[in-house]
């Protein structure tokens, strides 16, 4: 692989690790947060947004596998790409299970308001209820969304690999065709020089032949002419 596409291929790399790394931070200020509920919705905005910088990171990173020109490259950051692809479905299970926490913790908070504030706190609870709700939602619709483009996306890998151990039987056919065409060149090659040497003898044998018979001639001339010498 050359210089170039090997640097890019580090970089975006890099990148994907450091959108994990911020997610996972994200996933446990989530896990952590007290409340309220304007607080928790900001903390899912943002672990929105790097997820969808990570899938687009992790996109990029599967264009350069494809267009890598040594087949073990392809392979190589193929194989890298689902592992972070793996990676992002694992954060997606623990962000999940810490809005659930984070809804929980909240939910308790209410109670012990609805016990110490009467009326005032039932209207809030209610309130941050249908708010929690509506979270819950959004997050079940992102996770679904993000659930089927992961589905989308391993199909598109299986039939990359799948193109690939094409293209590796494909290369090693042609290689054996080379081998069968090299054998091929080899003994005709001496099947002409066989045949150069056996034309060079046949030349030499009609050469010996014809002098052979002139020199008959002139001695059937010589003794009819010149009986005497």
């Amino acid at each position: 692989m050359a210089t170039g596409p090997d640097v890019h291929v580090r970089i975006c790399g890099q990148e994907i690790i450091k959108y994990d790394l911020e997610i996972k931070a994200l996933i446990q200020d989530i896990g952590e947060c007290p409340g309220p509920q304007s607080e928790l919705t900001d903390l899912n905005s943002k672990v929105k947004e790097k997820f969808s910088l990570l899938r687009l990171r992790i996109q990029d990173l599967e264009q350069m596998a494809k267009e890598q020109d040594k087949e073990s490259d392809k392979l190589s950051i193929m194989s890298e790409v689902e592992g972070h692809r793996r990676q992002m479905l694992s954060n997606q299970t623990a962000w999940r299970k810490a809005n659930l926490a984070c809804k929980l913790s909240i939910d308790n908070q209410e109670k012990e308001e609805l016990i110490h504030g009467g009326d005032s706190s039932v209207r809030n609870r209610k309130a941050t209820k249908e708010s929690l709700v509506q979270t819950s939602s959004d997050i079940t619709e992102s996770l679904m969304s993000i659930s089927r483009m992961m589905s989308q996306q391993v199909q598109q890998s299986e039939e990359t690999m799948s193109s690939l151990a094409t293209s590796s039987r494909t290369v090693l056919e042609t290689n054996e065709e080379f081998k069968a065409m090299t054998g091929t060149i080899q003994l005709g090659r001496k099947l002409i020089t066989k045949y150069n040497r056996r034309e060079f003898t046949d030349k030499l044998l009609i050469f010996l032949a014809l002098a052979l018979f002139l020199a008959t001639v002139l001695y059937i001339l010589k003794k009819r002419l010149f009986p005497f010498i």
